[in-house]
């Protein structure tokens, strides 16, 4: 995750309310034959943002507006976008349709159905709202695309999700939040149901790319059954703790895990510390008081740092589970990928 800017930090907007205010744009100017410079929305929490168009264009029964995507001060890789609405007329109701882009759902579990663009629920609901408030037609042909949108995606859990061939239209309130990491969790939740929904008996969870790549060889898992939890163990746990999913791995190198733990259920730097006077105690090591990293502890007090830490923090993710009946384990790494030490029910 990029650096979080010191001073106050500007929102910004939601792939859904982007492409939402290109319908609005591309509706008037089928109504009222002018293209106006911006548009406005009223977004589901009644904030009414103005968007200036980037791009128009007519044709015989239909419009395109497109506006570029900007997500304030949030490091968004759909940030700078171009996200078009092209509008016609016809059909029967309100469709949505994938141009250019825009990914298909191919995986049950996911809120939209298998076949469907990824467009998400929300912005769907927000988008028949204009289409009802211009009131002058109500059956249109909405196909939302993204030019460099498959590109972008690669760059997104998408492909993991069963999501191809684009990003997702996405967003509940319209709003970027900068650095709520509420993105991030929801795809870890959305990676969840994609499990649930394929039937997996075993799902992993890691810190980073080199722990995964460990344990997904490891245990020979396929792409969708690694949930790309991060930091933010407590996120994936507790959700994955409302499932049926029978058994769960969580890797990762020594720093997150002594966090782990340790009770942290958000493993961040800056957001979580290694108590080191706690962690001598636990191994009976005094030598490691003033280390400065979990690392540099191990380097002292040699694998009883890695061998309670990956016991412990098995114990905290079986608290986390809260009794759900979804055995565990833990797989310990250090940086070059060698695996230190494990914990819990083998699969």
């Amino acid at each position: 995750m990029a650096r979080k800017p010191t001073g106050p930090l500007r929102r910004g907007w939601t792939t859904g309310a982007c492409a939402t205010a290109a319908v609005k744009a591309a509706l008037l100017r089928l109504r009222d034959g002018t293209w106006g410079d911006t548009v406005s929305i009223t977004l589901p929490k009644g904030e009414t943002p103005v968007f200036a168009l980037e791009t128009t264009a007519v044709g015989e029964g239909w419009a395109e507006a497109g506006i570029v995507k900007d997500a304030g001060d949030d490091p968004d890789v759909t940030h700078g976008a171009l996200i078009k609405a092209r509008v016609e007329l016809g059909g029967n109701g309100v469709s949505f349709h994938a141009g250019e882009g825009v990914g298909h759902v191919t995986k049950a579990g996911l809120p939209i159905a298998v076949g469907e663009p990824a467009i998400n629920p929300v912005p769907r609901a927000m988008m028949d709202e204009v289409v009802a408030e211009i009131g002058w037609r109500t059956d249109v042909r909405i196909t939302i695309s993204v030019p460099d949108g498959a590109e972008i995606a690669q760059k997104t859990w998408n492909p993991r999700l069963g999501i191809v061939g684009g990003i997702s239209i996405l967003g509940t309130t319209g709003v970027v939040r900068p650095f709520s990491c509420a993105a991030w969790i929801a795809s870890i939740h959305r990676g969840i149901d994609v499990a649930v929904a394929e039937g997996m008996p075993h799902v992993a969870g890691c810190t980073g790319a080199t722990s995964e790549k460990v344990v997904q060889q490891l245990y020979g898992l396929p792409d969708h059954g690694m949930l790309d939890m991060g930091d933010f163990s407590g996120g994936l746990l507790k959700y994955l703790a409302k499932t049926n999913v029978p058994h769960i791995t969580i890797g990762g190198g020594i720093g997150k895990l002594v966090k782990l733990a340790q009770g942290a259920i958000d493993l961040h730097s800056g957001r979580s510390q290694v108590d080191f006077k706690s962690l001598s105690q636990a191994v009976d090591n005094e030598l490691i008081k003033g280390a400065n990293t979990a690392l540099e502890a191990y380097e002292v007090a040699g694998p009883a740092v890695a061998e309670w830490a990956a016991e412990t923090a098995q114990v905290q993710i079986q608290k986390q589970l809260r009794g759900a009946g979804i055995t565990s384990d833990v797989v310990l790494i250090d940086r070059a990928g060698k695996i230190l030490a494990r914990a819990g029910d083998r699969p």
